[in-house]
């Protein structure tokens, strides 16, 4: 079986070495700890070795089955003979027999439909092969997605802990006020509560990154109390093509791949059980050693010595239509799989064109959440300034630090969702690795 070297398309994912050349895990490390560890490949690679096997084996109905046998047998009895030419009676006690035989065997049976049969299993080895580059790939994507979110938990982190530092500015001016006699009572235990509430906010937030690294652990399969230190920042620097998506997917989605094989196989079954109506040649050699010893009869020693062969062919003349039957039936099977092959060249299309449509929503509101987070940063700076020269409300104030949050919340949410679209746009066209087939790639023993 051709075995697979999974080598990430970082550039296409948007990160590189440089990017988190400080950090302990970045997102190619990543990938490769999931690949070698992550039970599901390995399971998927040990189906693709059955199958390959399965073809190995069906190569050997093209050769021939050889037998040897050695046998010796002794044997002690008492013998009463009587002759034509000597009417009394002769008896031998304990007459002795001895008999070795010594033969190999070799049959060769040709089948027309074993050709076709190994064609077919060799179809089914490429399908197991493309099954576990899909494992691979859903494995490459879902630990993508997975790092990603982490570090969208770990950048919303960071904003609330901006919002409660903004609202302990206003606690501690509100605060001040309150000691001078400039503020009553009610601002500052105002600001109090609204502290308290973005304190709540950021605790939970904690245990969001923390579900959130057990479940990027769960991909690498490492122990889920293990902590990576990883990147905080998500680049979207690349621009993708619908139609270089959809040319790509229509060669490399290992899905659609998958289908055309079993079409394949379809077809090769209705040709392999048309064959069976074929003669079979069947074709045998025996070469034999056989020695026999014996103290009663005329015959006191045989021993024969030789080469015996010969063949036949075989017309099977009726079987009851089951043959006829089979056939039909894979010829049903053919246009279920033609048609299945269709439906999915459909699905894929659409699934493209959805997630593409997505992508580029996502890059425009991208452009949007930018101009208005530098809006809201700028507000809250002003809103700052006028509560802290006591010429605002604590009401302005906190309605301008909750337009921030959401500016900040939907600028980054947006960045996650285009890299989120670009991880399944590439799964979707096959490109989310590529194979080097000089190296051999294998999942970490047990």
């Amino acid at each position: 079986m051709k075995r697979l070297t999974i080598i990430l398309l970082v550039f296409l994912l948007g990160t590189g070495k440089g990017l988190f050349a400080q950090e302990n895990l970045d997102l190619e490390k990543a990938i490769q700890l999931g690949l070698e560890n992550n039970l599901q490949v390995k399971i998927a690679f040990d189906n693709a070795e059955l199958r390959d096997l399965e073809r190995k084996t069906g190569m050997g109905a093209l050769l021939p089955t050889v037998n040897s046998t050695y046998l010796r047998s002794f044997s002690t009895e008492d013998v009463t003979q009587k002759f034509v030419n000597d009417p009394a009676p002769r008896q031998i006690d304990n007459a002795k027999s001895r008999n070795e035989n010594f033969n190999v065997a070799g049959v060769y049976g040709f089948r027309t439909d074993v050709l076709v049969s190994i064609k077919r299993l060799g179809q089914l080895a490429e399908i197991g092969e493309l099954e576990s580059k899909v494992v691979v790939e859903n494995t490459v994507a879902g630990i993508s997605t997975a790092y990603y979110r982490l570090i969208l938990e770990l950048q919303r982190y960071q904003v609330l802990k901006q919002t409660l530092k903004l609202s302990k500015d206003r606690l501690e001016i509100a605060r001040a006020q309150y000691e001078l006699g400039g503020a009553g009572k009610r601002d500052f235990l105002t600001a109090q509560v609204d502290y308290n509430a973005d304190s709540s906010l950021l605790l939970t937030q904690e245990q969001v990154i923390q579900n959130a690294r057990v479940n990027l652990n769960q991909l690498l399969a490492v122990d889920p109390s293990t902590e990576f230190q990883i990147n905080d920042t998500i680049r979207v620097d690349q621009i993708l093509s619908l139609g270089e998506l959809e040319d790509n997917a229509f060669l490399e989605n290992k899905q659609l791949l998958i289908s055309q094989r079993q079409k394949n196989v379809a077809f090769l079954q209705i040709r392999e059980l048309q064959a069976q109506r074929l003669p079979v040649l069947n074709l045998n050699g025996t070469y034999a050693n056989n020695t026999l010893n014996s103290d009663a009869g005329f015959l006191i020693q045989n021993q024969r010595e030789g080469f015996s062969y010969g063949g036949n062919i075989t017309f099977n003349l009726f079987s009851g239509f089951t043959l006829s039957r089979r056939i039909q039936s894979a010829k049903v099977n053919q246009r279920i799989q033609d048609n299945a092959v269709e439906q999915l060249e459909i699905q894929l299309r659409s699934d493209i064109q959805r997630a593409f449509n997505t992508y580029q929503n996502n890059l425009r509101l991208l452009e949007i959440e930018k101009n208005n987070f530098e809006v809201a940063s700028e507000n809250t700076a002003i809103a700052l300034e006028r509560f802290r020269l006591g010429i605002a409300s604590y009401l302005e104030f906190r309605d301008a630090q909750e337009n921030l949050l959401t500016a900040q919340t939907r600028l980054i949410t947006s960045i996650y969702n285009i890299k989120e679209q670009e991880i399944e746009l590439l799964r979707l066209s096959g490109k989310i690795f590529f194979e080097n087939l000089t190296e051999d790639f294998q999942p970490a023993s047990n």
